[in-house]
């Protein structure tokens, strides 16, 4: 017998597997079915490549298994919503310390017929706040003077036999009393106001003053508690509306300011929200008096 031809075995040669990749011998295809590519489990209709779970039209993959189209990851498929419990909510409805539930409602459910008239019938109302008592602190003190000092020297008076002083005194203390009056009558009607669309504040009482600025034109908005402020529950908010000086600039004296400033950035940002949790605790208004 003949030597092989071609180059003796070397183990060391780097071309040797090329060499033998290329001169394998090409399978037969047969079309009646066989070992090579036929029907069987490697590449036919079997569980590899078939509609299974894992290439077929599946809820992870978009096409079917031998439509030739490429494998597209449906992003809507696998996607589950998200579980909110019910205590879950009750905690959303808590303040930062988690004690007791933040108000997120309007105060009234209508207006006020003070403030009524000030509203478009397209307006969404939300709430209305007159200011904090301490803004009648410097009138009621002033009051509270009066009423010793002119007292004391009416009964001083009295005893000195000098009756026109006296009455003076008196009359002193009737329009001191009548100007403490006053701001407290003006304290009463003037509120500060929250629709859907601007704040306003109206006040005075023969000469009424309107003041608003629209919800879409604050660029900045703040509040401010002193130490007494933080004690007794009010703050001053400052708004801004393009660096422009507006009448609504600075607001004295607001009570419950971190419950409003809440309410003001929720209509601000987040007014289908409030729309929507409105509708739903009318509905349950509803439902309960149907009940």
């Amino acid at each position: 017998m003949g030597s092989p031809s071609g180059p003796p075995f070397d183990p060391d040669d780097p071309d040797r597997e090329r060499r033998e990749r290329d001169t394998e011998p090409i399978p037969r295809i047969d079309p009646d079915g066989g070992p090579g590519y036929g029907a069987g489990p490697g590449l036919s209709d079997g569980p590899s490549l078939s509609d299974d779970v894992g290439y077929g039209a599946g809820p992870g993959y978009a096409g079917e298994g031998r439509s030739g189209r490429a494998w597209i990851r449906d992003p809507e498929a696998a996607y589950q919503p998200p579980q909110i419990s019910e205590d879950e909510l009750a905690g959303l409805r808590a303040d930062a310390t988690g004690s007791t539930p933040r108000r997120v409602l309007p105060l009234e459910d209508e207006p006020s017929s003070l403030v009524a008239r000030y509203l478009f019938p397209t307006e969404r109302y939300r709430g209305e706040w007159k200011r904090h008592w301490i803004h009648l602190t410097t009138p009621l003190l002033i009051g509270i003077g009066a009423t010793f000092v002119l007292g004391y020297l009416s009964g001083f008076l009295a005893g000195q036999n000098v009756g026109a002083l006296t009455t003076i005194a008196v009359l002193l203390w009737f329009a001191v009393m009548g100007w403490v009056a006053w701001k407290v009558a003006d304290w009463w009607y003037d509120r500060f106001i929250l629709t859907n669309k601007r704040v306003m504040v109206v006040n005075g009482i023969i000469t009424r003053r309107v003041a608003m600025m629209p919800l879409v034109r604050v660029t900045d908005m703040k509040y401010e508690q002193s130490p007494t402020g933080r004690a007794l529950n009010y703050g001053t908010f400052v708004l801004e509306s393009a660096g422009q000086e507006q009448a609504l600039r600075e607001i004295k004296n607001l009570p419950n300011p971190n419950e409003l400033y809440l309410r003001v950035v929720e209509e601000m940002y987040e007014p289908q929200a409030v729309e929507a949790r409105l509708g739903k605790e009318a509905d349950e208004a509803k439902a309960d008096d149907g009940a």
